[in-house]
């Protein structure tokens, strides 16, 4: 036998949910092909079938807690495809038939094979909505024990909940959770200030409204306006290095590299994936990574060394129709910025009121760290880079 083992799950995380099952028990599959889905504080993770065989046991339900390294089920290398799943010993005991109540409330037990269980092991079966039939007793004579009910054995029969007229209730995702958490430990953890600026688009919007096509035959990308902010900004952690450092009661730690999060809004939640290196690339290469990342997000593909290392982060909260609002640190980073929608709006230029394409943009910043001196400047240097879109080819 070979054990199907929890793959690991990348930096920080130690455990996952089992999302669920795309095999059973008596399978065949080939080798690398999907056993099962795992659901992390931050993305998906696929368990591979480490050989070619039969799927002979599932030891993790779906919903169960798994560690990297645990063992989740088992595979049968010796059995070839179309062979049967043996028929189970039966028990040396006699059956001892679970309580009724658990066995009209929770499962449909087969006349001729009773689960072997105590009534206390009953009532975590009932409660948990786990189907006893296909769990696999490894107590004495065969019995069911509460590590059995716990390990699961076929995804959890859905369980009976009080439910409200007009309400629905769904169990709260990791990544929902880990979301929650950290938002709150920014909260909690530094001082966030934001300040807020305008930015006149015209020049953006010209230069995309020009080069668009070219760009997009010759690149086989789209030229958006994140990979010109991705630019703008670097030039702004360039001229303020304490806008790219992280912050500690012991050390304030300067990074001389610069990795872009950028915030990705996906069914499950919220994704920060880096674009690693982002000076060191073309504009059209910051468009690539994004829209690769996109993808990824989308289907659920995104890798744990996606997510990590980043040392500033970009989120797009116009692409909903946000006019202005107030973006929270992205811990243990000390800055991002905020985009907003673009609005016809009456400005004045040279003392006379014209209609301009405008955004407001918020940069949020760890004053433990950063002084106000410092994050105006930073934010004004973003707002000439892109008003002016030639600074960030002359560096200037």
């Amino acid at each position: 036998m070979t054990p199907i083992k929890a793959p690991n799950m990348g930096e920080s995380i130690s455990e996952a949910t089992v999302a669920v099952w795309k095999k059973k028990v008596g399978d065949y599959v080939a080798q690398d092909e999907l056993l099962a889905e795992l659901e992390t504080e931050k993305i998906n993770l696929e368990v591979l079938a480490p050989k070619a065989g039969v799927l002979k046991a599932i030891n993790t339900a779906a919903g169960a807690t798994v560690t990297v390294g645990q063992v989740m089920g088992e595979l049968d290398e010796t059995a070839t495809a179309g062979a049967a799943a043996p028929a189970a010993k039966p028990a040396e005991t006699k059956p001892v038939a679970a309580p009724a109540p658990v066995a009209a409330a929770s499962v449909a037990q087969p006349a001729t094979s009773a689960p072997i269980m105590g009534p206390a092991v009953a009532k975590m079966v009932e409660e948990k909505g786990v189907d006893a039939a296909s769990l696999t007793g490894t107590g004495k004579g065969g019995r069911i024990t509460k590590e059995d009910v716990v390990a699961g054995g076929a995804a959890p029969v859905a369980t009976v909940t009080k439910q409200v007229k007009g309400e629905e209730r769904q169990p709260t995702s990791r990544l929902r959770k880990t979301v929650a958490r950290r938002l709150k430990e920014a909260q909690n953890t530094a001082a966030m200030l934001t300040t807020y600026n305008e930015i006149d688009m015209s020049a953006v919007m010209e230069l995309r409204k020009k080069y668009k096509d070219s760009f997009k035959e010759k690149h086989g990308v789209g030229l958006g306006f994140m990979s010109l902010f991705t630019k703008a900004v670097i030039e702004g952690l360039k001229k303020f290095p304490a806008v790219n450092a992280e912050f500690t009661d012991e050390e304030i730690i300067y990074k001389h590299y610069y990795n872009i999060s950028v915030a990705v809004s996906t069914e499950r939640g919220l994704v920060v994936p880096v674009i690693r290196d982002a000076d060191q690339l073309s504009l059209a290469g910051i468009e690539k990574a994004i829209a690769d990342y996109a993808n990824k997000a989308r289907d659920g593909k995104l890798m744990p060394e996606d997510l990590a290392d980043g040392t500033f982060t970009i989120t797009n909260g116009g692409v909903f129709g946000s006019l202005m609002s107030m973006p929270i640190l992205n811990m243990p980073q000390v800055g991002i910025l905020g985009m907003h929608a673009i609005k016809d709006r009456p400005v004045v230029v040279n003392g006379q009121i014209v209609i301009r394409p405008m955004m407001y943009v918020a940069f949020t910043y760890d004053h433990r760290i950063i002084d106000g001196r410092e994050a105006v400047g930073f934010l004004v240097t973003v707002k000439e880079c892109l008003e002016d879109p030639a600074r960030i080819l002359l560096n200037i």
